[in-house]
């Protein structure tokens, strides 16, 4: 009976050391009755799609190779050509993603986020409930134009030395109060030690013993007070260090979808809006999408920071943001923020070129075409159609980065380089060698994956037929559908890649929203900001695992602090679709560009 136990154990564990091996050989063949008892296209597609959904949610293949199985199943299958499947891994969307990731990479290579972070810090203070503010807004507006998974990395090293030296600085001061007050009660104490001592041999003759040992009246050493004090210290800051850890990722969560760029489901949504409608008149793009968004996250952002201020500090007003007090331990923490700022030294010309030329790009992608007047695109290149896109602009300002030289131009040498050998012209302010090695070629190849899947979807019949299937929800209020939707990606993409998230729903949203004829963005929208608001579990998202490691947090304090937050950013996402931009996307109204893309034969 032992052996054969053992035996089932031994088989067991082979089969979970090798699980992935097994799902990717075993999904296909359990799946394959799906195309060969219904040999129709749509039944073609849909096996396609439920294979590569759960290969995307076990990883049993890299999320970016899983993207390229359409490239294969589509022209075996006789979906689509493969020429066709191919020229969907390079849409616009893909050039808007490579120029903004340019642009972060640039901003990373020289430092000017620590910049950027450091100085703010040094604005808003040091007291617990200022010092979270002022890291939830850093983090923020820095992932609004870096990547989520870079500003947690470098903010929370930050973090991490400021709360070891507040807690330092106050451990000092709390051993010199201690000393202080022995000294001050000394005197006091042998005036009275000699009748305390008669009195106690008198009345209670154990007492005598007890001073002898040096324990005060309730029984506690004066060591065991200090010590008493000292865990008490030690628990305020875990719990500060855990609130500050979640603070800062839940924040770059919440600023990446601020922006068009700031993090890879909202690129998804306009390339899938671009391919399903293609008439949409350039409906979403960066001054669209920030106006509807920058607000939703403010909201949000506002209402997170007071709700992990009520977690991990509570709301004594007067103890968190110290009303204008400003003590030892504050300046000493402050001292070191300062020490940080000063080693990255004055600011450098490849500082400022890299600033100017952002600066320069989002002023370019807000005014391109604002909407309520022409933009510099509309009035110069897009008279004839739309040549000029947000894409366009971003590569055009990363490429200024291969051109500009980090350095001021002068005469003479620029230094030596790291073989020794003088360097007689100064590198650009970008190199492709760095490119390489920083730029993430897998979220690509996952965006052309999501797109082909959507041409597939059309091509096929696929998005019809589930569309047609969907049509009894129409009889259901928009808002609750919106509502449950967002509910529904916001628990899926607990366990699953945003980006995978975005890539299996939008298509499927925008054939439901048609068919029951409501706008696709009152949806779509909600549900692509759903998709990034993965808060509960650590292996949800890069920032969130980053944090989790770094704060010394338990699953149990990320659940408890991302429920509600996931509550509060589907409250809030609902809230922005049904006020500001239900009256700016005019979803009130089916758009035209829907019925001329459904009339095409």
């Amino acid at each position: 009976m032992g052996s054969s136990r053992r035996t089932i154990n031994s088989c067991l564990r082979w089969m979970w050391y090798h699980r992935n091996y097994i799902i990717i050989v075993v999904l296909p063949l359990a799946l394959l009755p799906l195309p060969l008892v219904i040999p129709t296209q749509e039944a073609k597609c849909g096996y396609a799609i439920i294979l590569m959904a759960l290969y995307w949610c076990t990883e049993c293949m890299p999320l970016a190779v899983t993207a390229l199985l359409p490239v294969v199943l589509f022209p075996m299958m006789g979906i689509m050509k493969a020429a066709d499947v191919s020229i969907e891994y390079l849409k616009d969307s893909n050039m808007l993603f490579i120029g903004g990731l340019l642009v972060a990479i640039a901003v990373e290579q020289w430092s000017l986020h620590t910049r950027i972070a450091l100085r703010v810090l040094l604005l808003v203070g040091v007291r617990p409930a200022l010092l979270m503010m002022g890291f939830m807004i850093v983090s923020s507006f820095l992932s609004m134009w870096i990547s989520n998974s870079a500003t947690t990395a470098m903010m929370l090293p930050i973090a991490s030395a400021v709360l070891q030296q507040l807690k330092a600085t106050e451990a000092q001061a709390d051993e010199r109060e201690f000393q202080a007050a022995a000294q001050d009660n000394q005197a006091f104490e042998l005036e009275i030690s000699q009748s305390k001592q008669e009195m106690s041999e008198e009345k209670h003759p154990d007492t005598k013993a007890q001073l002898d040992n040096g324990q005060c009246e309730n029984g506690l050493s004066a060591e065991s007070l200090q010590d008493s004090k000292r865990r008490v210290m030690d628990e305020k800051y875990a719990l500060l260090t855990k609130g500050m850890s979640l603070s800062v990722c839940y924040a770059a969560s919440i600023g990446g979808t601020a922006t068009l760029t700031g993090t890879t489901p909202n690129i998804i949504l306009k390339g899938q809006i671009d391919k399903l409608f293609p008439g949409n008149g350039d409906v979403i793009n960066f001054a669209s999408w920030f106006v509807f968004a920058f607000p939703n996250a403010l909201i949000m952002l506002v209402l997170a920071y007071f709700w992990l201020l009520f977690m991990f500090l509570g709301f004594n007003l007067k103890k968190s943001f110290g009303c204008g007090v400003t003590n030892d331990r504050d300046k000493e923490a402050y001292k070191v923020m300062r020490q940080e700022y000063k080693k990255l030294g004055s600011v450098r010309f490849a500082e400022w070129a890299v600033l100017i030329i952002f600066l320069l790009l989002v002023v370019l992608w807000f005014s391109r075409a604002p909407g309520f007047i022409d933009g510099w695109a509309t009035v110069l290149f897009n008279k004839g159609g739309p040549f000029v896109s947000d894409g366009t602009v971003a590569i055009f300002m990363s490429m200024l980065f291969f051109i500009i030289p980090s350095q001021r131009p002068r005469c003479g040498g620029y230094g030596t380089d790291e073989n020794g050998q003088t360097v007689n012209s100064p590198p650009t302010l970008l190199s492709w060698q760095v490119v390489h090695e920083r730029m993430p070629w897998n979220i690509i190849l996952l965006l052309g994956g999501g797109f082909a899947l959507a041409a597939g979807s059309e091509e096929s019949g696929l998005s019809k037929w589930l569309g047609d299937c969907l049509a009894p929800l129409e009889q259901i209020p928009p808002f609750a559908i919106s509502l449950v939707l967002s509910l529904l990606v916001a628990t899926f993409t607990e366990c699953s890649s945003n980006t995978a998230t975005t890539t299996l729903f939008l298509p499927i949203l925008a054939s439901m929203a048609v068919s029951i004829k409501i706008h696709p963005l009152y949806v779509m929208l909600p549900c692509t900001i759903a998709a990034s608001l993965a808060f509960m579990l650590p292996v949800a998202t890069p920032p969130n695992a980053i944090a989790f490691a770094f704060g010394k947090l338990k699953v149990i304090d990320m659940v408890k602090a991302g429920f509600m937050l996931n509550i509060i950013g589907i409250l809030t996402v609902n809230l922005g679709v049904n006020t500001w931009g239900y009256a700016m996307f005019d979803m009130g109204n089916i758009p035209h560009w829907v019925n001329i893309t459904n009339s095409k034969p």
